[in-house]
């Protein structure tokens, strides 16, 4: 009886260490794009003259690519591009959901992540 204990808290141990593994890298994933979409929607090379503005197809290409990258399967219609007040100011959002796998289950997370935070866009 005491064996049975000892693999099912395992078994039950090893599930609660995978479903964290997986959430958990859903988050730094989610993370990581959320800084590229910053980091694109800055165009710091356009603030000081260097290169012209992208174009909306070549940021929605750029966050598709990075977004492959991570393992996230993106179409061009989950890619959001508005421009705020002129060419440098950038407004990037991306909607798209991450399944989280059980034995027999399976949950599925949802993630917006943005450029700038809502408020700002007002």
């Amino acid at each position: 009886m005491r064996k049975v204990k000892w693999i099912l808290g395992l078994g039950a141990l090893a599930l609660i260490f995978n479903v964290s593994w997986q959430l958990s890298a859903c988050e730094i994933v989610n993370a990581e794009l959320r800084d590229d979409l910053v980091d694109l929607a800055a165009q710091g090379g356009v603030r000081i003259g260097l290169k012209p503005p992208t174009t909306d197809e070549s940021l929605r290409a750029a966050i598709l690519q990075k977004a492959q990258g991570y393992g996230i399967t993106l179409q061009p219609d989950q890619v959001t591009v508005r421009h705020i007040h002129g060419i440098p100011n950038i407004y990037l959002a991306v909607d798209y959901e991450q399944r989280v796998g059980l034995p027999g289950f399976w949950y599925v997370l949802h993630f917006s992540p943005s450029s700038q935070r809502a408020e700002d866009l007002d």
